[in-house]
């Protein structure tokens, strides 16, 4: 059964069992909040704290060159138009989401939404660690929170880094790399909701509606390309599955466990599809598979080195995308409850992958 073919199916499908755990900081917060939170009740929030020689601009930075995070808290900005401005000041750069794995809509200028539906949990990962064209920073943005819940976890790169290092799975992650596989469906050819069935078409994904301009931009961003049965466009990227940092002079792990096809295990219309078929999917480098206790053990070096970032109104953060991947568990609303978090991507930068003798 192909992927379109299944898209019909409905979404009532029975879960299935045997599911691949997912963990999010079950321990230690890797990093004490004092580390990386700004309080910032004492500032005006207005144009004054928006100049680089201000004091919060030279705290945000400096907080962020060492801890490679900083989060703003008590900020009383109600408009993400203002929490922007903000970010800015650590953002080198705005960068526009294009070639990108989620179906994301602008919320304001170049934040975004999230894409990913609530209920669906997000692996640890690092943004757009997928293309050759990737971003070196975020920021998020809180519109809207969730009194009890709804967190974002942010996991170190240098520890994780040392940790898989130190295993089997590390050794075979720096001689094989990674693999990206993605199937994007045509709009015409597109079943059911974007939180469901498909997941995201290339369209969306590339801003065009003709395939030849989607191609070139793919192949522009390390993709590898192949063209299916009613439009079905597949794509592919090799890469290593770590990525040299110049500021810190050392190789690390630069992955994205939220492309592994194990994300849709909950998702009604594509959970009954083995991993290749799915709209996501990660491979090692030579198209093997990772075994189950290889990417339990993935998941949970991730886990032993995150922090639990909660999410007020008003909050701002920027995380350095090379120091720290990101996920959270599935979230679900009680009637009259909203949760809007807003990205932003900085800096794009051409990867280079990894270079020898930096670990």
């Amino acid at each position: 059964m192909t992927l379109l073919e299944h898209t019909t199916t409905g979404p009532d499908l029975a879960p299935l069992g045997d599911l691949i755990p997912q963990q999010f900081w079950t321990g230690a917060s890797h990093h004490a909040p004092e580390v990386y939170e700004l309080d910032c009740s004492s500032f005006e929030m207005d144009n004054a704290d928006l100049r680089p020689e201000g004091e919060l601009a030279r705290r945000m930075c400096a907080t962020f060159d060492s801890v490679g995070l900083v989060v703003l808290r008590n900020t009383r900005l109600t408009s993400v138009a203002a929490m922007r401005e903000f970010a800015k000041i650590v953002l080198d750069a705005e960068m526009v989401y294009e070639g990108g794995a989620n179906p994301r809509d602008r919320i304001e200028a170049n934040v975004y939404e999230i894409g990913a539906p609530l209920a669906a949990r997000l692996p640890y990962h690092h943004e757009m660690a997928y293309v050759s064209k990737s971003t070196r920073l975020i920021s998020f943005v809180c519109a809207d929170a969730l009194p009890d819940r709804g967190a974002t976890y942010v996991s170190d790169g240098v520890a994780s880094t040392d940790a898989i290092l130190a295993t089997e799975l590390g050794q075979k992650l720096m001689a094989n790399g990674v693999c990206y596989h993605r199937s994007l469906t045509d709009a015409e050819n597109f079943v059911g909701e974007i939180g469901y069935g498909v997941y995201n078409h290339w369209q969306k994904s590339f801003g065009t509606n003709d395939p030849a301009v989607a191609e070139a931009k793919a192949i522009e961003r390390g993709l590898l390309v192949e063209w299916g049965p009613n439009r079905l466009m597949k794509t592919r990227f090799y890469n290593p599955a770590f990525e040299y940092f110049a500021q810190l002079d050392r190789n690390l792990l630069y992955a994205s466990l939220a492309d592994h096809g194990m994300w849709f295990d909950t998702w009604p219309l594509v959970q009954h599809l083995p991993f290749a078929e799915r709209p996501l999917h990660m491979t090692f480098g030579d198209d093997t598979e990772f075994t189950r206790d290889e990417l339990e053990q993935f998941i949970k070096i991730y886990d032993d080195f995150g922090t639990k970032v909660d999410w007020r109104q008003g909050d701002v953060a920027v995380i350095c995308n090379y120091r720290f991947a990101h996920g959270r568990p599935e979230i679900h609303l009680e009637t009259g409850e909203q949760r809007t978090l807003g990205v932003m991507l900085g800096e794009q930068f051409d990867r280079i992958g990894q270079l020898p003798g930096k670990w």
